[in-house]
């Protein structure tokens, strides 16, 4: 299996990081896919195929980790282009909430 899990919803509370700028200040790194637990279970395939599709966003895809588990918030398409490429990982901004959805510094 390509990820964890396929999820519909995002299960942790709502994190207040919202704009390219609150991303911006986590440092990306590494993680694998199948460690992975996606919030969405549908994705546009022009996102997916368009060549320009990090154009206007960020270049990493953001993931929330909490409870111990990692749920990718946005990127699905990059995730899934990495998958097709047969690679393992996936560049991301990891943000780290703690049990009451408050971000850990």
């Amino acid at each position: 299996m390509m990820f964890k899990a396929v999820g519909d919803s995002r299960p942790y509370p709502e994190h207040g990081i919202t704009t390219p700028r609150d991303w911006a200040g986590i440092p990306p790194r590494q993680v694998r896919l199948d460690q992975l637990v996606t919030t969405k279970s549908q994705l546009d395939l022009r996102s997916l195929l368009s060549s320009d599709s990090t154009f206007y966003g960020d270049l990493f895809a953001h993931v929330v980790s909490w409870r111990g588990t990692l749920y990718l918030e946005d990127g699905l398409h990059r995730a899934l282009r990495a998958a097709l490429q047969q690679r393992l990982v996936l560049h991301a901004r990891i943000l780290e909430l703690d049990d009451a959805g408050q971000p850990v510094s």
